[in-house]
């Protein structure tokens, strides 16, 4: 058994790069920096290494393709009525509201700009 999170990382497929990176800056509040590795087009999200959580990046390659349905990565959040607002605000489309998981917190589910099905928690109301 695992002594910690078994995510270490996650790759969120885009064929537009700069306009995913800008949507998630803006959706999220967060600053992301674009590199190319491995001969793949990458742009980061911010990381700390041996912090909590899973680290991660868009990618553009033939084989990440965006999809609705699959894997989906949450985001964590503090504000998630001001997230949603900017999500849609920038382009993604609310595909479930903000739903309470009891002591949990709360979850709400979107498509981005290039189509990936996403989403984002909050243990704030």
């Amino acid at each position: 058994m695992a002594e910690c999170n078994p995510v270490n990382w996650f790759e969120i497929p885009a064929t537009d790069l700069d306009r995913a990176k800008t949507f998630y800056e803006r959706a999220l509040g967060l600053e992301l920096s674009a590199a190319e590795m491995f001969g793949l087009q990458m742009v980061f999200f911010p990381m700390q290494q041996g912090g909590p959580g899973a680290g991660g990046a868009l990618v553009k390659s033939p084989r990440h393709q965006p999809a609705a349905v699959g894997t989906t990565v949450y985001f964590s959040v503090s504000d998630l009525d001001a997230a949603l607002a900017r999500v849609e605000a920038n382009g993604g489309t609310v595909i479930s509201p903000k739903t309470s998981i009891g002591e949990h917190g709360y979850i709400a589910h979107f498509r981005d700009t290039e189509g990936n099905g996403v989403a984002l928690h909050s243990m704030a109301g």
